[in-house]
């Protein structure tokens, strides 16, 4: 009997020996292949996590990242005066392997030359292909080879409090990062303006514009644009930039390279939002000689649906209308006094 009760003893504490073992390596995997001993699970200096890093991500998008140097060759009307050259700093973004890069078109504005110089030193000679005053983009062309192309996701939606990197070429020190988060969620219609942008408080000065605006797993957030200024030099200003959205600076990309410049429709109202019960846009002033007067649409009208899309708000409603190739008619279901109507509009492309 005390053999057994003995053999009884050791099979229970084996069996407590083994559940704990097995507890311990779901616990802790770094068991199971060998990189942890187990005592120094109960070292705490083996145990510190390591330092929070966005090195992966810079690996993952800096190469991609250019800097751009276009040159402005100014003559003088005085004799014998040489030609004056003026060159200016910015940066870019390789979007596409065939050579397509997205930078500011304050950047490469006017000039005579443009030079893109890629992080690995090689310097070449770029073509501008088109560019968009309202959005400040522009699109370049190179001819290369094996050029990097920033990571880049179309389902990408920035959030409020996103940590994002900006890579570029400030005051021509070289590639640089900093880091900060996402203020303000930016807008992707095409008829937005840049204070409706992306707001970030991540550090832009000069040379930075047209470079990346990454997260924290490398991709491509938006392009730089410029930080806020005010009439008021007296105001000290801090912690405010700037970036053109990733999904509005790609559609407008696509829409320059396909046309060589961004074609935009126009109604011609004044308008705002329909709070009584967040649908559609209410009009408030007609644009003489508009689209919108000759299609009889008047003050006062409650725009909720065009052809079969429901509205939201007005900022959809212009979006669904500078989206729309010029000459094409659009229905416009509005409610004029408790009545519903719907009216053709012949849509024009926006003056410039």
């Amino acid at each position: 009997m005390k053999t057994f009760n003995a053999l009884k003893y050791v099979v229970r504490s084996a069996s407590y020996g083994v559940m704990f073992a097995v507890v311990l390596l779901l616990l802790v995997p770094q068991l199971r292949d060998g990189n942890l001993s187990p005592w120094q699970l109960f070292n705490k200096s083996e145990l510190q996590s390591k330092p929070l890093s966005y090195a992966q991500a810079v690996r993952l998008a800096g190469p991609a990242v250019v800097n751009i140097y276009s040159e402005d060759i100014q003559t003088d009307s005085n004799y014998g005066r040489q030609p004056r050259r003026t060159t200016r700093l910015g940066s870019g973004v390789i979007m596409h392997e065939q050579g397509y890069i997205l930078t500011n078109y304050h950047v490469v504005q006017s000039a005579d030359l443009i030079v893109v110089v890629l992080q690995r030193g090689q310097e070449l000679h770029a073509e501008l292909i088109g560019y968009d005053e309202i959005t400040d983009l522009a699109v370049l062309k190179v001819q290369a080879s094996n050029l990097p192309v920033i990571p880049q996701s179309s389902t990408l939606q920035s959030q409020v409090g996103d940590v994002v990197l900006a890579i570029g070429n400030p005051l021509n020190l070289g590639q640089t990062v900093t880091q900060g988060i996402v203020s303000a969620t930016g807008q992707s219609g095409l008829s937005t303006s840049y204070t409706q942008f992306l707001q970030m408080d991540a550090a832009i000065n000069q040379g930075n514009s047209g470079g990346a605006l990454i997260n924290s797993n490398g991709k491509l957030v938006g392009i730089n644009s410029r930080k806020f200024t005010q009439a008021n030099p007296n105001l000290n200003i801090q912690g405010i930039f700037f970036a053109v959205p990733y999904e509005l600076a790609h559609k407008i990309m696509l829409k320059i390279i396909e046309n060589g410049r961004v074609v935009r429709g126009w109604l011609g109202v004044d308008a705002r939002d329909n709070v009584s019960n967040f649908k559609g846009f209410i009009i408030d002033a007609v644009t003489s000689d508009s689209p919108a007067m000759r299609a009889g649409l008047q003050a006062g009208d409650v725009v909720y649906q065009i052809n079969d899309i429901q509205l939201r708000n007005v900022k959809h409603g212009l979006d669904v209308v500078a989206e729309t190739a010029p000459g094409t008619v659009l229905s416009f279901v509005v409610s004029r006094s408790g009545k519903q109507l719907t009216l053709p509009v012949t849509i024009v492309e926006i003056a410039k």
